[in-house]
């Protein structure tokens, strides 16, 4: 089973879901959770895809894998930046630290690289297919939940004139559902330095070079020692070999000290 996760209280989740529901023909199970139905199709060779609503925000979710042990979890949620630049993007949960925005502190979810890869491809389709002028992104692991279950979020953003876009819905919507599918599987690979939205790794990606689990941006590296850099590897679903630096993008008095980590762990290194 796989479970969509989507918020009452987030407009561009709500509108997420219910392209969801329309474009894919769900049908209401008979249950309930948080007091509104559950939702539920057959997609991808008999693979079972259940749609909750919370009545939380979703990074406030922690209960998740106490009440439910899907394969994938994948929350529909709301984008906000400050810059206001629209964007469809797609990450991991997941604390290095302190958790200051859900989730548990020094805790990772578990990454699905390949699944978030799938997602991040259709989003790019879905992008030229309906003419968006949006940015399509992966965001590098942060906030919560931190889950003991495979974990991604798929985003519509930055402010209420994106999460009430129909179209751009659609297009998060379909790339949900794509993150169910497992075709074309690429090697997985920890992406380290870089801002919070890595357009390198991205590019990768969407070549079709790398599926990238989880992401340690340049902020974050203060914050890091060995044993965050072994749980971003532990804590990804696909076995992770290779790590991907954007060398530019890590600060050089950190530079040293990461490799040394990397090679502790026997990670092959990339620099890009």
């Amino acid at each position: 089973m796989i479970l969509f996760i989507a918020s009452v209280l987030d407009k561009a989740s709500v509108n997420i879901a219910n392209k969801i529901v329309d474009l894919y023909n769900f049908k209401p199970s008979g249950d309930y959770f948080h007091d509104n139905p559950v939702y539920v199709k057959e997609i991808d060779s008999n693979e079972i895809v259940k749609l909750i609503w919370i009545k939380d925000e979703p990074v406030n979710a922690q209960y998740i894998d106490k009440l439910f042990k899907p394969k994938l979890v994948v929350f529909l949620s709301r984008h906000s930046s400050k810059s206001g630049i629209p964007t469809l993007s797609v990450h991991t949960p997941g604390n290095f630290k302190d958790a200051s925005l859900g989730g548990l502190p020094n805790k990772l979810s578990i990454s699905p690289a390949n699944a978030m890869r799938n997602a991040l491809v259709q989003m790019a389709k879905g992008r030229e297919e309906y003419g968006l002028k949006y940015e399509v992104s992966y965001e590098c692991t942060h906030h919560g939940p931190s889950l003991d279950l495979p974990t991604m979020f798929v985003e519509l953003g930055s402010t209420e004139r994106q999460w009430l876009d129909e179209q751009a819905a659609t297009v998060v919507a379909t790339a949900a559902v794509s993150a169910v599918k497992s075709e074309g599987e690429v090697e997985a690979v920890l992406g380290i330095g870089g801002p919070h939205y890595n357009m390198k790794f991205t590019k990768l990606a969407l070549k079709g070079e790398y599926a990238f689990g989880h992401m340690i941006p340049n902020y974050a590296i203060p914050k890091v020692d060995l044993s965050v850099v072994k749980q971003c590897v532990s804590r990804t679903l696909e076995r992770v070999e290779k790590a991907v630096l954007d060398w530019k993008g890590i600060k050089g008095s950190f530079k040293n000290k990461l490799l040394n980590y990397l090679s502790e762990l026997d990670l092959k290194v990339v620099k890009v």
